[in-house]
Order: structure tokens, then sequence, then C-alpha cells
């Protein structure tokens, strides 16, 4: 396994180079990227068959920097450098615990005075460049493809708080004894958490600039199984925990051509130091499971992003809104429902069942799903296009 992009660099390599990148995260990050770059796609694509349009909002040009607008500047250069230059003064250690050195109170104060110092002069510099005698508002167009950045973040910041707040939910006993780790640490993030949340705050967003609801869900129906592949990837690449149960079972023979660690694998070195020591080894991810699982991320990994072409293909065939949405989360609760049966997940009693809370929402979504395909079919082609007001 790969903590960090350093260990990756170092076992391909054999050079070390002492980076502060987590491997999971990293692969996070791509992820964003390109659930962005296909929502991209499709928002461009949608707005030249006629499904979206532009509009406009009021734009204040030539106003000079206001009191807010400098402090605010000054408070964001503020957090910046009291963390980034105590962390390029403590580089070893910021190596060492990335995320402890972020979340923790430590900070250098001249650090942060002088890069709040440089982001508020160049706020001042860039507002007297465009000051005008007299500033003017003027009506600015806007295409809705323009404000996937914005989409993104709002998904990144509302996700992760979804996925803490459903893991914590499944994992209670864990939140109780350390609550203050439980919601700040990066690791435990519930992938449905994420997606239910994510997914109402993107479609108010939205609907708030004029956006149908329909519409940008079927959107952002691609891009959302491949990051979900991707960030599955990190998971395998790190070893963070969403592994499959014991896999003692000898590999059939029809999967001879697969290779023995993707039949079952130990997990060497994982992210979360689970298992038993690895002898000879030292460092801080020495662990190694002491049996064989199924390597379940990699087969999501797998499925997910194989799902993506299919959904990519499908998108020009379904025209109605609301159909291709509706079988991405048929294809996800399938997908989820399968790789519950061979993964590791806290299972409660649901009427006299023993579940899991995926297992749960997974029904729910293909049941969804299937009802969204029967329902969106029977509509007209221009229902759910119009506008939001």
């Amino acid at each position: 396994m790969y903590p960090t992009i350093s260990d990756l660099i170092y076992d391909v390599f054999g050079i070390y180079i002492p980076l502060p990148i987590q491997s999971f995260g990293f692969m996070l990050a791509i992820s964003f990227l390109l659930a962005a770059y296909t929502l991209q796609l499709e928002l461009k694509r949608k707005e030249q068959l006629g499904l979206l349009h532009t509009f406009t909002r009021k734009v204040v040009k030539g106003k000079p920097a206001g009191f807010m607008d400098l402090l605010s500047s000054f408070l964001i250069g503020f957090v910046l450098g009291y963390k980034l230059v105590f962390a390029l003064l403590n580089y070893d250690l910021f190596v060492q615990d990335t995320q402890g050195v972020l979340l923790s109170m430590q900070g250098s104060i001249p650090g942060g005075l002088l890069v709040g110092a440089i982001m508020a002069y160049m706020q001042y510099r860039e507002s007297e460049k465009s000051k005008l005698p007299e500033p003017q508002t003027v009506m600015e167009e806007v295409h809705p493809w323009q404000l996937v950045s914005n989409i993104t973040i709002v998904a990144a910041v509302s996700g992760i708080i979804g996925a803490k707040i459903f893991h914590n939910l499944e994992n209670l006993h864990e939140f109780k004894d350390h609550p203050l780790d439980a919601l700040l640490s990066f690791s435990g993030l519930t992938m449905y958490g994420g997606l239910i949340v994510g997914a109402v705050t993107v479609m108010r967003y939205g609907y708030k600039r004029g956006i149908a609801p329909l519409v940008l869900s079927d959107a952002t129906a691609p891009g959302l199984m491949l990051a979900y592949g991707t960030g599955r990837l990190g998971c395998q690449i790190s070893g963070d925990g969403d592994w499959g149960i014991v896999n003692t079972s000898a590999k059939p023979e029809w999967l001879s051509w697969l290779p023995d660690w993707a039949w079952a694998y130990n997990y060497p070195h994982n992210v979360i130091s689970e298992g038993v020591p690895i002898p000879g080894c030292e460092g801080r991810h020495c662990m190694v499971l002491p049996e064989n699982v199924f390597p379940t991320p990699l087969y999501e990994a797998f499925a997910c992003i194989l799902l993506f072409f299919v959904l990519w293909r499908m998108r020009t065939m379904l025209p109605k809104p609301g159909q291709l949405f509706s079988l991405y989360l048929l294809f996800n609760g399938v997908e989820r429902l399968l790789i519950e049966q061979i993964r590791v997940n806290n299972r409660f009693d649901l009427l006299g069942m023993s579940v899991t809370q995926a297992e749960v929402i997974a029904v729910a979504l293909i049941s969804a799903g299937v009802g969204g395909l029967m329902y969106f079919s029977k509509k007209k082609s221009d229902d759910g296009l119009q506008r939001a007001r």
C-alpha cells in the first residue's frame, strides 16, 4: 500500500521525495476534477441543445476596494500564512503528520501577518487598476457551464460534511469515545452521505441560478459515477479500511488470469495501520492484515469506471430529463448492494434482518431509479425543462 504519494514514488523509482500528500486525498482531488470536467462538457452540450439558457446578473465595475474587501483578503492570507509558513519551517513534522499540523492550532503568527498583508495589498492594487471615476452597474451574461467551479466547491464542502455525518451515525460508539477526532479526521467518509447531502446542496444552488434540477441531475450523473470509481482507487492504493471480508477461498479456475492480489489481499502498510506488525518494518505504516480479504475497493473502481462509459454513451440516447440520473441511481444501487455482500461494514437489525446502512440506501436508490425510469419515460419531452424561477 502507499499511504502517501512519496511511498508510491519510492516504490516505483527508488527515490524518496518527502511530500505532504496523502494518496487517498490526491485521488479524491482527481475525482472532483474529473467530475467537474465531465459536468462542464455536459452543461455546454445541453446549452447547445436548448435545454439550458444563459442568465444575467448585476456586476458593479470600477468600485474601489472597501474595508470588508481588504479585511477578508487579509484574513484569508493570515490563515494561509499562519499554517503554510509553519509547515515550511517544520517540514519534517508536516510530512509525517500532515493532518495533525493542518488541524492543530500550531502556526506562525509572523507568517500569517506577512501573507495577510501581501494579499490585502494585492486586492487593493487590483481594485486600483480597474477603478473608475464613477462606478458602473452593468448586466453580465453568464453561461451555466461557467458555474462549474462554484458547483464543484459546493459539492466538495457539502459532500465531505455529509460523508462525515453519515459515517458518525454509522459508528456512534467511535463518535461517543472520541467526538473531536471523529469530526475532524480526514478518514471515515461514507460515500452515500456525501452523495445525498452533496446532491441536495448542488441542486439547490443550481435552482437558485435558473438551472432546472432534472437537467442538472442528468448532467452530473456520468461524472458522479466516474468520481466514485477513481475515489475507490484511492481507497485501494492507500488501504483505508474499505476492504472486504476474509477470503481464504482458492481462486476459481475461470479467474486464473487474475493476479492473486486482485482476488485476495492483506493490505500491507495500510494507511489506518490495522492488522499485525510487519517483521523488520520501521515507521508509521508497518501493519498488515493477518488474513487475506477481498479487495473490494478495486472491484468497485473497475465496476464504476466501466459504468461511467455506459452512462456516457447513454446520455444521448435518453433525451427526457431525469432518465439518465434515474439510470445512474439504478446502477449505483445495484453495484453497492452487490459489493456489500463481501464488504466489511457495521450491521444492524431492521425488521428482523441484519443489514448495513449502505444496503438500505442501495435498495432505496434502486427503487428510485426504477421508478424514475418508468415515470420520466412517460412524461412529455419538454417536461422538467422549464427554467427555474
